[in-house]
């Protein structure tokens, strides 16, 4: 009896393992979606539906991703939510985005601090030095991504991670290469394409760059974010407003 009930629970350990082994790039895409779509209802951090806090990682309704898989396809008759025109493939980078929902849980140091927006700005494009690498508005650098609609893409928890832990999660298009030409000359760049035989990058200054591979003494992709870490350089106030800052920034929105 004790050996069968053992043997269940590491069955379903184990298959909730498999279950919810999305890539990287599976989160970005449903995360994208969930924003688009869901966000409207639901909230940026899933929290806005009575009783259906999404970021909790427990579902009333569901249990399994094919549970959620239809749901957010075919929608709940009675009730606010409606079917969603996604292929079973869009549904299913939901479905990871909502477990990593899950898995991140809310912001840690900021969670209940009312970040002030704009002191959050002024760190922002001052004392933080964000732009040397990012852009808001037409004014920065390349290195980094684009903040001017983060505030659209990333949750709150999301952002406070980026600034307190830029490792934890380094998105698909935000690698920096490294490149060492033959005359020692060295180039850091965000990468953009690669192949077998080149590499396409932008380096801080706006320039697009186009490198032959056979041409180089050594290139990488770097592991590691060129960014910072602010936990110890912003106190918890300052992270929140910084937050409150970057969660503003949306397309169209200033």
């Amino acid at each position: 009896m004790i050996r069968a009930f053992l043997f269940t629970c590491f069955a379903v350990a184990l298959f909730a393992q498999e279950e919810h082994g999305y890539t990287t790039a599976d989160i970005q895409s449903g995360g994208q979606r969930f924003l688009q779509n869901c966000a409207s209802c639901h909230g940026p951090d899933g929290d806005a539906v009575p009783d259906a806090n999404l970021s909790s990682g427990r579902f009333r309704r569901a249990v399994t991703d094919e549970d959620l898989l239809r749901i957010i396809r075919n929608g709940i008759p009675g009730t606010p939510m409606p079917p969603g025109n996604y292929s079973e493939a869009q549904a299913r980078t939901i479905v990871a985005y909502l477990r990593s929902m899950g898995r991140a849980g809310t912001a840690g140091r900021v969670a209940g601090i009312a970040g002030d927006e704009g002191r959050g700005k002024t760190i922002v494009l001052g004392s933080g030095r964000c732009l040397n690498c990012h852009r808001v508005n037409g004014e920065g650098g390349f290195l980094g991504p684009d903040l001017n609609d983060v505030g659209s893409l990333r949750r709150k928890s999301d952002l406070e991670r980026a600034l307190v832990d830029p490792n934890a999660e380094i998105r698909v298009d935000n690698h920096t290469i490294r490149v060492v030409e033959r005359d020692k000359k060295e180039v850091r760049a965000r990468l953009l394409n690669q192949d077998t035989y080149r590499l396409q990058g932008i380096d801080n200054s706006g320039k697009l760059l186009t490198i032959p591979k056979d041409g180089l003494e050594s290139f990488e992709v770097m592991k590691t974010s060129p960014m910072p870490s602010y936990k110890s350089r912003l106190s918890a106030q300052e992270l929140a407003d910084v937050v409150s800052y970057l969660t503003s920034l949306k397309v169209g929105i200033r």
